[in-house]
């Protein structure tokens, strides 16, 4: 089953570089060097292994944070799962494959489901730092139940916004999709518009402050960035959103949300405190 979760990349300004489509596909950023990504992925799955994760929530940010808004930290998140992976020598070991949504490469506004696995993750970072969300056992039950199920590909919008709003089903990027696939979970059901009738009601989303000139150039200079399922402000799906909605539901505990830094990480010394506040400080 190939499957992927497409990607939040998200602007701090009007000025956005060519080659920002890096920080929310499958090709790699390769910042670091490949022995140094490969043992950073092996460092992730080691620390979720020795928590006893069999279903994580693993965000990374594929540009520099000094080119993103305040509120944000990371650019990409994905279902990491525990499961047999297929060995060089044609056995299996268990390990984890990574679950992500996309958008794809031509045209940048649709985007696919894929699964690839842990280094193709850290080979998108350029910070050497993700973030974590281990839901309780339970939810990670239920998420397992949800991916393994046609829900899975039911829930996926092929229309990709960078900022997209949770609540709207008209657009979906990754996170957004996280939230979806949660969301499916808590209430058994592939509907998506009983699930944006409840993130509507229940879900606390993270505001980005553009203002009128930036919200009208923005789509001139990325054809990913859409507004049109926006109404007052711009409202979307992030990291420490999707954290402090998984708190606030009793469906993670508090120190199962955590960051973990490569030994060559470039990200400033902080820790997730939880909410908005904290995000903007962080940046």
């Amino acid at each position: 089953m190939r499957i992927v979760l497409v990607c939040l990349a998200l602007i701090g300004g009007l000025a956005l570089p060519a080659p920002v489509l890096a920080d929310s596909n499958s090709e790699p950023v390769d910042a670091f060097s490949l022995r140094e990504m490969a043992d950073f992925s092996k460092q992730i799955e080691q620390e979720l292994a020795s928590r006893g994760a069999y279903v994580a929530m693993v965000f990374r940010t594929g540009r520099d944070r000094s080119e993103l808004p305040g509120d944000i930290r990371y650019t990409h998140g994905a279902f990491w799962v525990y499961a047999p992976v297929p060995t060089l020598g044609g056995g299996t070991q268990y390990g984890y494959a990574v679950y992500n949504l996309y958008h794809e490469i031509d045209p940048v506004t649709l985007s696919g489901l894929y699964q690839d696995w842990p280094l193709d993750f850290t080979r998108g970072d350029t910070v050497g730092q993700v973030g974590v969300i281990i839901p309780n056992r339970e939810m990670q039950s239920r998420i397992l139940d949800v991916i393994a199920s046609p829900y899975f590909e039911a829930l996926h919008n092929p229309d990709y916004s960078l900022l997209s709003n949770p609540a709207d089903a008209r657009f979906q990027n990754c996170t957004e999709f996280m939230l979806d696939v949660v969301s499916s979970a808590i209430w058994q059901t592939a509907s998506r518009e009983q699930i944006k009738v409840n993130i509507e009601a229940y879900f606390r989303p993270t505001r980005v402050q553009l203002n009128v000139f930036q919200r009208f150039l923005a789509p001139l200079a990325d054809a990913r960035l859409r507004f049109d399922d926006q109404r007052e402000g711009i409202r979307t799906a992030t990291f420490a959103s999707l954290a402090d909605f998984m708190l606030a539901f009793d469906l993670a505990d508090e120190d199962q949300i955590f960051e973990i830094d490569a030994p060559y990480s470039r990200a400033e010394d902080i820790v997730y405190l939880g909410g908005e506040a904290a995000a903007t400080a962080a940046d």
